[in-house]
């Protein structure tokens, strides 16, 4: 196996290639399942070789690391309601549903399976801080008293991510209210004017 080349995202022929193999993945996916993927049929669907595949992403466990990071990213900032409680209560809401639905765990064993470096859990990681550092910017803006990013991870994100990896099972939008309601109370916060 090729050692692992970092993922930025490619301009010109690499990005039409890397969008031509994660649309293949997500289509084979949904036609043939996961199970049945394989590099070759991956590549033909791409229109590529398997070489080109192989040369990218190492193996099949990292193209389909790769394509689950990818659609992990959050696509919209998240909604404003005007209030911090409420707006880390939607999101954690949202959070919540999604990375716990058979999709989300499906692409979070994904992400990590094919990350032997750790880069894809970092990258995963980031996406999540800094949707919460957006809604921690607003209520700042507000005058609201604010956690510190890191506080709001280690009291809301990683409770619901150990959960979803590590005890399967439903989750309701009450345990990431919860877990909201619950940040503490003399966790650093910053005043503002």
């Amino acid at each position: 196996m090729s050692p692992r080349k970092p993922m930025v995202r490619p301009g010109g022929r690499s990005a039409r290639v890397q969008e031509s193999v994660h649309n293949a993945v997500r289509e084979l996916t949904a036609e043939v399942g996961r199970d049945a993927l394989t590099v070759p049929l991956v590549a033909a669907r791409a229109g590529v070789t398997p070489s080109t595949v192989y040369r990218r992403w190492g193996d099949l466990q990292e193209l389909l690391s790769d394509v689950a990071v990818e659609r992990l990213r959050p696509e919209t900032p998240p909604e404003d309601r005007g209030d911090l409680d409420k707006d880390l209560t939607a999101w954690a809401e949202e959070f919540l549903e999604e990375m716990s639905s058979p999709p989300g765990r499906a692409y979070i064993r994904d992400a990590l399976l094919g990350d032997p470096d750790g880069t894809n859990a970092g990258q995963c990681s980031a996406y999540a801080a800094e949707q919460i550092d957006v809604i921690l910017q607003r209520a700042r803006g507000r005058g609201q008293p604010v956690p510190d990013v890191e506080t709001v991870i280690d009291h809301v994100v990683a409770p619901m991510m150990y959960r979803i990896l590590f005890r399967p099972g439903p989750l309701h939008p009450h345990y990431a209210r919860h877990l909201v309601n619950a940040l503490p109370e003399t966790s650093p916060r910053e005043h503002t004017g």
